[in-house]
């Protein structure tokens, strides 16, 4: 299976250095219900496959592993990972917000695990991403322990069930569709992101200099996201079916799933982007900066990361 799942990965970076770069927007996103609007939006049609190309990765390290080696153009990210990229010379612009984070990133437990404080000494997985390390310190930090009051296992998301059931750790930070799975298998919740409300968002971001060049694909791209979006909303039992078909998880599972998660329409995209995101950023940064996530000569002004003139035209 290790064999197979790294001959997976070199034919998608195969296909993706064959494509051609400066034409095709190609987002990657690993699976997560926040971002189930875009691919609706492909099912449906609304979507020009011709120019945007959806890339589903296994996992958000692979994600920011793939928009490092230039293999894709645009993704689906956490705004941490976000702030991480443009710490390592990247210029991401965020063209919209996918979601807000209400209880949807969570860590679970085994259920001799009561509370917080019982951390210490357990393995907790937890994957090997700016938010993973940043969910982690905002959980130690509410139970009152350092790092090293716990051991840290690092692994990928879809490594996440398997450690779990196998009792190879204690307890792992993780999202759906893994959080359902792992509930059924006789975990619990011990701490959610409606802890934090507000701090964990994800965003679409384009790279600039394909952006420049190419903003009548970056259009169309916003367009068919709301698209999706309004579609989800309007035709729910429809869509649920869709996207429960390839999260693999039950529509009553996915439901559960998508009130943990805001997802902003256009009017509150606007409100978010023009007033409440400059400073989430930096408070973001600042925790970052003290957990040592990134430089601590890393500076920037919010709004080098925002781009809202796509979300502000649509009609």
């Amino acid at each position: 299976m290790r064999i197979y799942k790294y001959f997976i990965i070199l034919i998608t970076i195969f296909i993706l250095s064959c494509q051609d770069n400066s034409q095709t927007l190609k987002i990657g996103t690993n699976v997560w219900p926040g971002y189930e609007p875009i691919y609706i939006a492909r099912e449906k049609g609304f979507l020009n496959s011709k120019k945007i190309k959806l890339i589903e990765f296994g996992s958000a390290s692979q994600v920011i592993r793939a928009y490092r080696r230039n293999l894709i153009n645009s993704a689906g990210l956490t705004l941490d990972e976000v702030i991480f990229l443009k710490s390592t010379g990247f210029d991401p612009k965020i063209v919209l917000i996918a979601d807000i984070s209400n209880g949807a990133d969570v860590l679970i437990v085994k259920p001799y695990i009561k509370t917080l404080q019982d951390l210490k000494g357990k393995r907790i997985g937890v994957e090997n991403t700016a938010l993973g390390a940043f969910f982690l310190s905002r959980i130690l930090e509410f139970a009152r322990l350092k790092e090293t009051d716990i051991k840290i296992i690092p692994l990928e998301v879809n490594e996440h069930y398997k450690a779990f059931i196998e009792s190879k750790i204690d307890g792992v930070i993780t999202f759906e569709p893994v959080r359902t799975k792992l509930l059924h298998a006789g975990g619990k919740i011990l701490f959610d992101s409606s802890k934090i409300k507000g701090e964990i968002v994800d965003v679409f971001v384009v790279e600039d200099l394909y952006l420049k060049n190419n903003e009548d694909i970056v259009k169309q791209f916003v367009e068919s996201w709301f698209k999706g979006l309004k579609f989800l909303h309007e035709n729910e039992k429809e869509a649920l079916k869709v996207i429960s078909e390839r999260e693999k998880i039950s529509t009553a599972d996915l439901k559960k799933a998508y009130q943990g998660l805001i997802l902003p329409d256009k009017d509150e995209n606007l409100e978010i982007m023009q007033n409440k995101l400059k400073d989430v950023i930096l408070k973001l940064v600042k925790i970052m900066k003290n957990k040592k996530l990134i430089p601590e000569e890393t500076n920037f002004n919010p709004d080098e990361l925002i781009e809202i003139k796509f979300v502000k035209g649509i009609e």
